[in-house]
């Protein structure tokens, strides 16, 4: 049927919207092919084949009485599909994980299944985890084991319209068997450019069999039948004179060199013992080719050749212990890399050093051919002993020996990085114990020191002395509390905030900490995360690293005759997942993390000293101007708050001068935010008296907390363990006299100690209170004490504080039963 004009023109912008998602179809699937091949060629043919499948619809479409543009075109997956043939496992998916299309591979190894959610086992997340980040950062790889144990390699990409698809691609990794792989080099045309050379070559197993040989070998040996499973020693023969033949003809064949090359993994568990590897042995003549007569120093250009490339750190040695090559792995891990070949191997060791490994390499050049390892220190690493393996050879004209070094440069970093966290643990143990031991003898003169005050006013003799005593006893508690936030036990109390408030609240104080002289410079980055922490010790983090930057500048500037000036810098950065993947750290996660960046012009840290400035009391100040905790209550804070703080130096750039700066990284919190628990209010006001069991080991501070106890007109009881604590409540409950009001107790005790105190009285008092007293922070003791209705005061207290505590909870208690 014939369509009028208006009818043609009416149609037209339906057939040009038709063409146009044709056309944006066709460049979604040639964009796809793109990045499942990587190829043009496969590109062009996709889109030659797609305009020719087009044009003959189309054609077909018009035929005797076919009405143009009378079905919708749509994208034919089939022509994808066949683009992205390979040996690869090729599949792509929709943004809702629908399995869009698939080569033969993926098909064949895989069915139906759509990534991520294929059989992988325990590996399928790690698929999730792909997918997301390809999702987020627009590709991802990784490696991932099946449950079959099948090695896969797989990449994810981000791609079409929209970027709504990913393309999956899965090869498998073939399992690396480099003793097969020299097997069929020997075989090969490696083996006859060897026997070309005049190397009979042959690869020995641990028992002694021959597992390969080169042409060369099978022809000189004189083996009947196939050499495989032979005995390699059954081939030659050896005179008086330890020199080696080939057994079928001793009397005809001339002296051999034998190279013994063990192919141990340098990475493997058998490096200490070679016999436990194959071994590479080579035969040649000797004389020929070598412009000599059978020395050892004839043998080196040979050698040097065959093991220069070889990654195992290999020297020879004569028997005056003169050293005649080095490769250049043996080079490197001598920490001499690029340098000459010292004449001898006790060059490369320290001065104390050099008579044993005198020793020991003349006693395997003049004795058998055996092995074995000495210890030493290297001049370039002298803190860090190595083993250097030793082997005396055979059959080079005159005894040498073979040494061999690896190179433990990583192993080394591993080992003090490791050193030095298990020393941070240690020490924070320790300032643990001291702060809560320390804390007792605190809370027994602060408290003294209250209740004699009591008896003094402004004016008498003694006032001011107890008053001064007081005063270095509170700072005596600040240098405590500093210790227990090293050792990340002080109580905490996170809020969700953003870190430039913190800054903007504190920085007028800031100004003044540093002075006119230096230069204060604030900067935050945009769309910065929340991150969870207690706002009170991030100013306390901030306050300390600023003043650590002052001192360093005022110090630099003094040493060169300035007034003490300097810049300062202090920022917040914003640092996705994809930058700190990106920075390859093995110690910082991947995650969305908030900076925090003090930067100075102090010149920098020494880098002696820049791993020691985390330890409690380390300082660089002069005495009586520092304590060394600033640095280490910094360390303690980052730590409990799940964050990561680094230090480094800075090169002198942009017209700013050279200095150190400091990074505190802490992780976005995604969350909800929280509201801050609130401390219980101490209800001062409270009147009502009590009965109280006082429990504690310590005398002086039983003493000075039921003096201040009774003073504020309550009946006090005391015990000094936890069994008579029990005993007590016992004793009340036998008599049928009226039970405690509260029981207030230490915590590290004797026989029974605090929590178990506790747990034996509430089996027959359930709802008596509990307030424990202890120099440890409430967040480690909550953790630690599983017990309902239980209150905490740190120590050290001072009289009206307890008072105080003991009220509020008396109070909250009375409350709950009105």
């Amino acid at each position: 049927m014939m369509m009028s004009g208006e009818q043609e023109r009416g149609d037209q912008p339906a057939r040009g919207m038709a063409l146009l998602l044709v056309g944006a179809a066709l460049a979604i699937s040639a964009g796809l092919v793109w990045l499942a091949t990587g190829q043009m060629g496969a590109v062009a043919g996709f889109v030659g084949g797609a305009l020719v499948l087009g044009a003959a619809g189309v054609m077909l479409g018009r035929g005797p009485g076919a009405a143009p543009d009378a079905e919708p075109v749509e994208l034919d997956w089939s022509v994808t599909v066949a683009a992205i043939e390979g040996d690869a496992a090729v599949a792509i998916v929709d943004r809702a994980g629908r399995l869009v299309c698939a080569n033969g591979a993926f098909e064949a190894g895989f069915g139906a299944w759509a990534p991520p959610t294929l059989p992988f086992g325990d590996a399928a997340g790690a698929l999730e985890d792909l997918a997301r980040a390809a999702w987020r950062d627009g590709a991802a790889a990784d490696g991932v084991t099946a449950p079959d144990g099948t090695r896969w390699r797989i990449e994810v990409a981000r791609a079409g319209r929209a970027e709504a698809y990913l393309i999956w691609r899965l090869r498998p990794v073939a399992a690396s068997d480099p003793v097969g792989e020299l097997c069929n080099h020997l075989a090969g045309k490696l083996g006859v450019v060897l026997g070309h050379a005049g190397f009979c070559a042959a690869l020995v197993e641990t028992d002694g069999r021959i597992r390969a040989a080169n042409r060369a070998f099978a022809q000189r040996s004189g083996a009947e039948g196939a050499l495989v499973g032979q005995p390699f020693i059954g081939l030659l023969a050896q005179d008086e004179q330890d020199r080696i033949f080939w057994a079928h003809d001793v009397k005809r064949s001339v002296p051999l060199t034998l190279f013994y090359l063990p192919l141990v993994d340098p990475d493997g568990p058998d490096l200490a013992d070679p016999q436990q590897s194959p071994s590479l042995m080579l035969l040649v003549d000797q004389g020929v080719g070598l412009g000599g007569s059978g020395e050892v120093s004839a043998a080196v250009p040979h050698l040097q050749a065959l093991l220069g490339g070889l990654p195992l750190g290999l020297a020879m040695a004569d028997r005056d212990g003169r050293l005649l090559f080095a490769n250049a792995a043996f080079m490197r891990a001598a920490g001499r890399e690029g340098g000459d070949v010292p004449t001898y191997p006790t060059d490369l060791v320290v001065r104390e050093d050099k008579a044993a490994l005198a020793d020991a390499v003349r006693r395997f050049g003049y004795g058998a051919a055996t092995s074995g390892d000495v210890a030493v220190r290297l001049a370039a690493q002298p803190e860090d002993p190595v083993s250097l393996s030793l082997a005396g050879v055979r059959g080079l004209g005159e005894a040498a020996v073979l040494l061999g070094l690896t190179d433990t440069t990583e192993e080394t970093r591993l080992k003090r990085q490791v050193a030095q966290a298990t020393k941070m643990q240690a020490v924070g143990q320790l300032a643990g114990g001291v702060a809560h031991d320390f804390n007792n003898v605190l809370t027994a003169i602060i408290g003294t020191c209250d209740l004699m005050l009591l008896r003094h006013t402004p004016g008498d003799s003694d006032y001011d002395d107890i008053q001064q005593i007081r005063a270095n006893s509170n700072r005596a508690a600040s240098l405590t509390r500093q210790l227990l936030a090293f050792s990340r036990q002080q109580t905490l109390r996170p809020q969700v905030l953003q870190l430039p408030d913190i800054v903007s609240d504190i920085t007028q104080m800031l100004r003044r900490l540093i002075g006119e002289k230096i230069r204060l410079e604030v900067s935050h980055d945009r769309d910065l995360g929340a991150v969870r922490a207690d706002p009170t010790q991030v100013e306390q983090v901030i306050v300390n690293l600023v003043v650590n930057a002052r001192d360093a500048m005022q110090e630099a500037s003094r040493k060169v005759g300035g007034d003490g000036s300097g810049a300062l810098m202090l920022a917040t950065r914003r640092v996705p997942a994809a930058d700190v993947r990106a920075m390859g750290s093995d110690i910082l996660p991947i995650a969305d993390y908030t900076a925090l960046v003090v930067r100075d012009t102090g010149g920098g840290i020494p880098g002696d000293i820049l791993g020691k400035i985390w330890e409690p009391f380390f300082t660089t100040k002069e005495q009586g101007r520092g304590t060394g905790l600033g640095l280490s209550t910094v360390y303690g804070i980052v730590k409990q708050s799940g964050g990561f703080i680094f230090a480094d130096n800075v090169p002198a750039q942009d017209g700013v001068a050279a200095g150190a700066r400091f990074t505190v990284y802490l992780p976005v919190h995604h969350g909800a935010a929280e509201v801050a628990a609130r401390p219980l209010e101490e209800a001062t006001a409270w009147a009502g008296g009590g009965d109280i069991l006082l429990v504690e080991d310590e005398d002086a501070v039983r003493v000075v907390a039921e003096r201040a106890l009774s003073r504020a007109g309550y009946q006090v009881t005391t015990a000094s363990d936890g069994e008579e604590g029990v005993e007590a409540v016992m004793a009340r409950r036998d008599s049928g006299a009226a039970m405690f009001d509260m029981v207030v107790s230490d915590v590290v005790m004797p026989v029974m100690d605090g929590p178990a105190m506790a747990r034996a009285i509430r089996a027959v008092e359930p709802d008596l209170p509990v307030l424990f007293m202890s120099g440890y922070a409430e967040e480690q003791l909550r953790r630690e004490i599983d017990i309902v209705n239980m209150y905490f005061i740190p120590k050290p207290f001072s009289v009206n504080q307890i008072a105080g505590k003991v009220a509020g909870v008396l109070a909250k208690r009375a409350g709950k039963k009105g």
